[in-house]
């Protein structure tokens, strides 16, 4: 039961905070904490999709309404369309190659570190004036393209899309926002990815009560983690993620010399 909940609440805060699911899965194992099943991720990834889904339902009720003709909110609908785009191709074709390639614990700290300081660095140095409102096409197929680095593991999803978020002038809380409903598509895709995968092999499955149990915390952490970032980058910066990266990249590459 203590690995269930370690698990699920491992997956619901490195799911939306920019601070690299890789780099602590690493960490887990180091200490002799196996990673979940491939149905138990699964199940894990379901509960943090039904947190996001949850947490911004009225953006998602926009966007839904986008998939009717003549509709007048269709604009976040292509913005989440179009920025799915570069994953969807670049994982098809490379995704598998990525993770035999860079799934390395060196990879995994110096991605934590570099990725943190690109973080800390758009986030200070770059305006915050636009509101996601403003945000183009271009603006959204290029976080997308960002959203491609987060196949390398130690990168993070959530950091790389909000970097270039960002980058491009985005708000601290627009780019959280536009990230967290980018990750609906993204999550979506990881657990049918997942279940193809278990088509190829065999699904073990857990027991009922540890199916409910991961998937109910899972969601319960997730739903907390995203209302903790959405309120604190309304009043603060995410240079907290930033140099909470950079300490777990040192942290890794000093274990690593070690070990």
């Amino acid at each position: 039961m203590f690995s269930l909940i370690l698990a699920s609440l491992v997956q619901s805060i490195t799911e939306f905070l920019p601070i690299s699911s890789s780099g602590h899965l690493l960490l887990l194992s180091a200490v002799g904490i196996s990673e979940p099943s491939l149905t138990m991720d699964i199940l894990l990834h379901l509960g943090t999709l039904l947190a996001v889904v949850v947490y911004f339902r009225e953006d998602v009720k926009e966007v839904l309404k986008g998939l009717f003709p003549k509709a007048k909110t269709r604009r976040l609908l292509m913005q989440l369309v179009v920025a799915t785009i570069p994953i969807i191709v670049f994982g098809f074709f490379a995704a598998r190659w990525i993770e035999t390639v860079f799934r390395s614990p060196i990879i995994v700290a110096y991605t934590a570190i570099i990725f943190g300081i690109l973080l800390w660095l758009a986030d200070n140095f770059f305006p915050a004036h636009q509101r996601l409102n403003h945000m183009t096409l271009k603006h959204a197929f290029l976080i997308g393209c960002a959203q491609v680095f987060s196949l390398i593991p130690g990168s993070s999803r959530s950091g790389t899309t909000m970097t270039c978020a960002r980058m491009l002038g985005l708000s601290r809380s627009d780019s959280a926002r536009f990230s967290m409903l980018l990750s609906i598509p993204a999550i979506f895709l990881a657990v049918l990815y997942g279940l193809w995968q278990g088509m190829t092999g065999e699904l073990v499955l857990p027991s009922m009560t540890e199916s409910i149990g991961g998937v109910v915390l899972t969601f319960f952490f997730g739903f907390f983690v995203i209302n903790f970032l959405m309120v604190w980058v309304q009043k603060a910066s995410y240079t907290i993620f930033a140099v909470y990266r950079i300490l777990l990249g040192i942290g890794l590459l000093i274990y690593l010399s070690f070990t």
